[in-house]
């Protein structure tokens, strides 16, 4: 599993011209998913995400001390599939993704372990499958990326003709 982790100020995502999330200060998280990806690659990018001190704190004068959590601040989830492209030519190939029928129950049970090991109303989303837009204010910039253990040898084992 991969994550692009951006601090924000604020974020929010629109579907069909309609905000159907927005955050204030916080962490927007692009997720994609594996075909190979298990429920310890879910907790792994969960606990690392909401642990991330990615957040000064003002008493100690310390610039990178604080998580997300320790701030009170939001999560905002988007799926995204495209984390798995590969450039085929020109074109992108995403067949190291897992299919959208596995992925969205996936990718909502990811949600719901965010919400539950933090708290539901803090954490967001977007909307699984859809065209979105997807709205920011980074905030330094501060943009940091993460892969769960397994997925350098889990992109070779899918795809072994790229490396031969």
């Amino acid at each position: 599993m991969k994550a692009v982790v951006q601090r924000v100020a604020s974020a929010s995502v629109e579907v069909e011209g309609r905000t159907v999330s927005a955050i204030g200060p916080g962490l927007l998280v692009l997720v994609g998913i594996h075909d190979l990806d298990t429920d310890s690659d879910a907790d792994y990018i969960c606990r690392k995400v909401l642990n991330m001190r990615l957040f000064p704190n003002e008493k100690t004068g310390k610039t990178w001390d604080q998580n997300v959590m320790q701030k009170n601040y939001e999560v905002l989830l988007v799926s995204q599939f495209t984390l798995y492209g590969i450039m085929k030519g020109n074109k992108p190939d995403f067949h190291v993704a897992m299919a959208p029928d596995r992925a969205k129950s996936f990718y909502a049970s990811l949600v719901e372990r965010f919400q539950r090991s933090y708290k539901s109303d803090a954490v967001k989303d977007g909307v699984f499958g859809a065209m979105m837009k997807v709205n920011l204010v980074n905030d330094g910039p501060v943009t940091m990326q993460l892969e769960s253990p397994n997925s350098s040898s889990k992109w070779f084992y899918k795809t072994p003709k790229l490396f031969a």
